[in-house]
């Protein structure tokens, strides 16, 4: 089996949330509608390796030798979740993953599972224009390395009108690219930015002018400052998001009880139905809440 060593507490929170919402969804959807699928955008192996270094022996222990741990991934949750998806779509560009995928899906032949070798943002424009989306409901989890996830990715996904989505966002690469002083801002963290954040008006948005003085009290010039921290710009993520889906709920900050913050768990909604919102919208809160208090 492939290791996919990755994550820590907030991961385990992480994948129980998604997996709390994705037993709701199949449960309150069965009859609704005929097709109901999952979409794994950064599918991984199906699982995620976790090793435990060992414990030297002293005079009191006799320690224990480093042990390998596998736990379920969000490919395999998926695949386990009751009831069932009708189509389980999982992408991946990694060929050790892709294969390891593939294995999974060989070890599940009563279910229609397909195993997408392709970038994400690619793979995921491809299957939504392939499909009209007018009998289908999805849940999409969106779960990247970094700031892989393009806007124009977001808004093929929003047009559907049908894909709930877990879309744990880097809020750590926004914070770093960002830099606090706009001088040190360079075309390719321009760039970066823009991509994720749909808009080049971030740059406006969020520098503002800076007057500087020297040693003596004089005036040293004006120079563009980013204020805004890390809850500022988590709220600038959700503006954003909240133009293109039919609502954002309040994301869940991870890891949850040690700081820094890195990752914005958002739930967005597709859907531009307001019953539809209000009953995915209750139960995502309720899901998050319960994640805070955990």
């Amino acid at each position: 089996m492939t290791d996919h060593e990755f994550g820590d507490q907030h991961t385990e929170l992480k994948l129980s949330i998604v997996e709390k919402y994705l037993h709701f969804f199949t449960t309150a959807l069965r009859k609704k509608f005929p097709e109901l699928w999952y979409i794994d955008a950064f599918a991984g192996t199906g699982y995620r390796t976790i090793r435990h270094e060992a414990i030297p022996a002293n005079l009191i222990d006799a320690g224990e030798p480093e042990r390998i741990e596998r736990r379920r991934g969000s490919a395999k949750i998926a695949i386990d979740v009751t009831p069932r998806f009708d189509f389980l779509v999982f992408i991946e560009n990694k060929p050790s993953y892709v294969r390891a995928l593939e294995d999974l899906r060989a070890r599940h032949p009563d279910r229609r599972i397909a195993v997408v070798k392709n970038d994400a943002n690619e793979g995921l424009k491809s299957l939504l224009a392939s499909n009209s989306w007018r009998s289908t409901r999805a849940v999409l989890f969106l779960d990247p390395y970094g700031m892989e996830v393009d806007w124009s990715t977001l808004v093929a996904i929003a047009k559907t009108q049908a894909i709930d989505v877990w879309y744990l966002f880097s809020l750590a690469g926004f914070y770093r690219q960002a830099t606090r002083d706009h001088a040190d801002l360079d075309e390719d963290k321009r760039a970066a930015l823009t991509r994720m954040l749909g808009t080049n008006e971030w740059e406006r948005e969020l520098y503002s002018a800076n007057t500087t003085f020297d040693l003596f009290g004089g005036d040293d010039g004006v120079s563009l400052r980013r204020e805004a921290d890390l809850v500022a710009l988590e709220a600038y993520a959700k503006k954003r998001l909240e133009t293109i889906f039919g609502a954002v709920l309040d994301p869940l900050p991870l890891p949850l009880h040690e700081g820094p913050q890195r990752f914005s768990l958002f739930f967005c909604i597709s859907s531009q139905n307001p019953a539809a919102i209000k009953l995915a919208r209750n139960v995502g809160n309720h899901i998050l809440k319960a994640g805070i208090s955990s």
